[in-house]
């Protein structure tokens, strides 16, 4: 199961001016993709500050790093000099970006939305990209995102071994979904492969949690690769007690088969309680 880490840039994040909704939407993505998202931060538009958190993954042996925010053409935008500064790379007009940011402002003049097509230095800026980057065409925005494969040693990668995938999206959600879900799809099922993501969900006839508490660590710490977590939910006077198991990897049987697997044991550990689980229709 490869591993994911994302870092959200921004100040507005950080003084809670906008709400990080990217975070939550590329966790639940790239979950259903069979990948494993151990951690997110939010850092704000200081290049130290992110060049740091870039470090900090790669030293961890992330496979797959993901920076939202942080592209544009104002000063403040630092994200992709940030990288590059964590990986000692030097920062270069992409003549494929370049093309990438005329075509965007072509459109954009063509349709009304900008006074020029010009190529200003700030437009320019979304076009200098680390040594080495693969730019990724924004359909919904201007600033492209960038694909960067490096090393542990902090070199462009030549060899599978450490291999580090670090993609920068904006922050824009709709041009960060744009990027994802048009440009990134064949370059994530090289790293990610065919991935997979089953759950189930039940309602336990149980009103207090602190009873269900041991049952479930007993079952959780038998099934690792399945995640087991409660949530009581309030109802009036009516207390409910939902259970979700999940799994993910790349291979579905596999997955499937270790969710049928803790379930079993999970009945079995109930029964002696009188506990029992109802489905949840999913939906």
């Amino acid at each position: 199961m490869k591993r994911v880490e994302i870092i959200a840039v921004g100040n507005e994040l950080l003084i809670g001016d906008v709400l990080d909704t990217n975070t939550n939407w590329l966790c639940k993505r790239l979950t259903m993709m069979g990948a494993f998202v151990r951690k997110a931060v939010l850092v704000r538009d200081d290049e130290e500050a992110i060049a740091s958190e870039v470090k900090g993954a790669i030293s961890r042996g992330t496979d797959l790093l993901f920076t939202s925010g942080g592209l544009g053409p104002t000063d403040d935008d630092r994200t992709v000099a940030a990288v590059a500064k964590a990986m000692g790379l030097p920062l270069e007009l992409n003549e494929e970006a370049l093309k990438m940011v005329e075509r965007r402002y072509k459109e954009l003049y063509e349709q009304g939305f900008v006074d020029s097509p010009e190529i200003t230095p700030s437009r320019r800026k979304m076009a200098i990209l680390p040594k080495g980057a693969i730019p990724l065409f924004n359909p919904v925005g201007t600033a492209p995102g960038v694909w960067l494969e490096v090393s542990a040693g902090c070199e462009v990668q030549d060899a599978e071994k450490g291999k580090t995938v670090i993609v920068c999206l904006p922050g824009v959600p709709a041009e960060l979904k744009g990027i994802f879900e048009n440009s990134l799809p064949p370059l994530l099922e090289q790293v990610l492969g065919k991935g997979f993501y089953d759950e189930r969900t039940f309602e336990a006839t149980c009103r207090d949690e602190s009873v269900l508490a041991p049952l479930l660590k007993k079952v959780a710490e038998k099934h690792p690769s399945v995640y087991l977590k409660s949530k009581a939910r309030t109802f009036g006077q009516e207390v409910r007690i939902r259970i979700l198991l999940a799994a993910s990897g790349s291979d579905k049987k596999a997955v499937e088969q270790a969710i049928r697997n803790a379930i079993d044991d999970l009945l079995a550990e109930l029964e002696p309680h009188g506990i029992v689980l109802i489905p949840v229709a999913e939906g």
